[in-house]
């Protein structure tokens, strides 16, 4: 199994993969590129936090994959790229014949695999700490696992959640729902903002799996999840 990292300027790849070679890095910058020029003429993109209108039906893929999930998820484009980006890496590593590969973009995963894989969750819960992790069975189709929370990371949330996961079979539209869903961790305590959440997700369950909600001492879920086992602490800078 080849393992590396990716950094181009904002995006941050930690990939696994069955393909040792495979020029994931010129794809990458390749989308890059049609995303900055899109963003150069169209500034709404970039600071929008809510759905934009599409005018033109002539748009790069990475462009018209965060314009179509950011409007099921109601939220602005750019809470999709990290997904999005991720998304369209599997796609093109799939096409290269990967049956396992793990792209993982600041926490916003596209998986495949052909085997069994951990994926830990992420949360500085006071509680569970980092050592919970989904069990994702091997499987043949892809799937997005992407987390958001309003006490980590640089993406903005108007939430209070430790970490808000969702499952979907598109990882843009997972991390879009899963900044719609955080947003809305809110209330006078912990149940009340996973409760609060929960009924957000309602709204949207067309479009995930499932969702993993989490805040202080309480759990919320909906949907289904792949089984969560306890694993050794783990820490994301390593």
């Amino acid at each position: 199994m080849h393992r590396e990292e990716i950094n181009l300027d904002q995006t941050h790849i930690r990939l696994t993969t069955d393909i040792k070679e495979h020029g994931l890095r010129q794809h990458i910058h390749s989308l890059r590129l049609d995303l900055k020029r899109h963003i150069a003429q169209n500034q709404d993109f970039l600071i929008s936090i809510e759905p934009v209108k599409v005018y033109d039906e002539n748009l790069p893929q990475i462009v018209k994959l965060m314009y179509e999930s950011s409007n099921h998820a109601d939220v602005g484009p750019m809470a999709c790229v990290a997904g999005s980006i991720s998304q369209l890496s599997l796609d093109y590593l799939i096409e290269h014949d990967s049956k396992y590969s793990i792209v993982e973009n600041g926490g916003d995963i596209a998986i495949i695999n052909d085997k069994k894989a951990l994926c830990g969750i992420y949360s500085n819960n006071p509680i569970l700490g980092n050592s919970i992790a989904f069990e994702i069975k091997a499987r043949k189709k892809p799937l997005g696992i992407c987390t958001s929370s309003g006490k980590i990371g640089h993406s903005i949330s108007f939430g209070l959640s430790d970490s808000v996961t969702v499952l979907s079979k598109s990882p843009s539209l997972a991390d879009g729902l899963a900044t719609r869903i955080a947003n809305d961790v809110i209330g006078e305590n912990s149940e009340d903002k996973v409760n609060n959440a929960l009924e957000t997700s309602e709204n949207y369950k067309e479009f995930f799996d499932g969702v993993l909600i989490i805040s202080d001492e309480n759990v919320g879920t909906i949907g289904r999840l792949p089984k969560i086992v306890e694993t050794h602490e783990f820490d994301m800078n390593i």
